[in-house]
């Protein structure tokens, strides 16, 4: 009976060690190349539907120029969806997008485009 109690003693002051040695170890992080400037790009947009009419707001925080298009579904199997025209957002510039159903809106979203500029 003694030699079990001493041996439970000895198997949990391994494992207390062997934890101990484990969280103590040097952890490897490896770190990302932080983005340049000319690397960040996309406007961040809004979007508000008020019954049939949607309007946008973009925002474009970045040096590169953004250009973004507003696209609408219509809930109607007849009424058109409608993709809007592109639109420059410059640096630190906001751009408002407006487009419509004739009756319900389905979904609304923008996409971006990095323009040379």
């Amino acid at each position: 009976m003694r030699l079990s109690r001493s041996l439970a003693s000895v198997t949990a002051a391994v494992c207390l060690v062997m934890s101990l040695s484990y969280e103590a170890m040097s952890q490897t992080r490896v770190q990302e190349p932080a983005a340049t400037a000319s690397e960040l790009f996309g406007a961040s947009c809004r979007s508000k539907v008020t019954g049939s009419r949607v309007t946008t707001y973009c925002h474009n925080p970045y040096p590169r120029t953004d250009g973004v298009r507003l696209h609408i579904e219509c809930d109607r199997w007849w009424d058109l969806d409608t993709d809007g025209a592109e639109v420059e957002a410059g640096p630190a510039q906001t751009v408002r997008l407006t487009g419509r159903c004739w009756k319900e809106v389905r979904s609304v979203w923008v996409s971006h485009r990095k323009l040379a500029r």
